[in-house]
């Protein structure tokens, strides 16, 4: 009773499309340590999502960028923190953008929206 009415407050219980999965279904996800496990996924997926801009940024798949990205990052394996390795790579901190852009998070305010504004990464 409680999940039904926190989603109907929410506004997302939706009858055509009934709940998969209840909320006690995640507990996993938040006890005994596995959260921060489970971040690690997300944030590996920042840094692929970066990494794949980065090639686009610098000419695609070339063998120049290849031979960079074998001796910068792909070399090192576990010898070095991952993310030094990725800023030796990319020469700069990763930006989330790429990742919210993959997943159609990005959002590009329009001509009538002074609400917000679009987030340029900082280098």
């Amino acid at each position: 009773a409680f999940e039904k009415q926190s989603l109907q407050k929410a506004g997302v219980d939706y009858p055509p499309v009934p709940t998969r999965y209840r909320s006690f279904y995640f507990s996993h996800a938040f006890a005994g340590g596995y959260s921060a496990g489970y971040y690690s996924y997300l944030w590996s997926e920042v840094l692929d999502a970066d990494t794949v801009e980065y090639f686009k940024e610098h000419g695609g798949l070339t063998r120049e960028n290849g031979d960079l990205f074998r001796e910068k990052l792909l070399s090192r394996g576990g010898s070095a923190d991952a993310l030094g390795l990725f800023k030796n790579f990319t020469g700069r901190d990763p930006y989330i953008e790429p990742l919210l852009k993959r997943r159609g998070l990005d959002r590009t305010p329009g001509s009538d929206d002074n609400k917000s504004e679009a987030q340029t990464p900082n280098p």
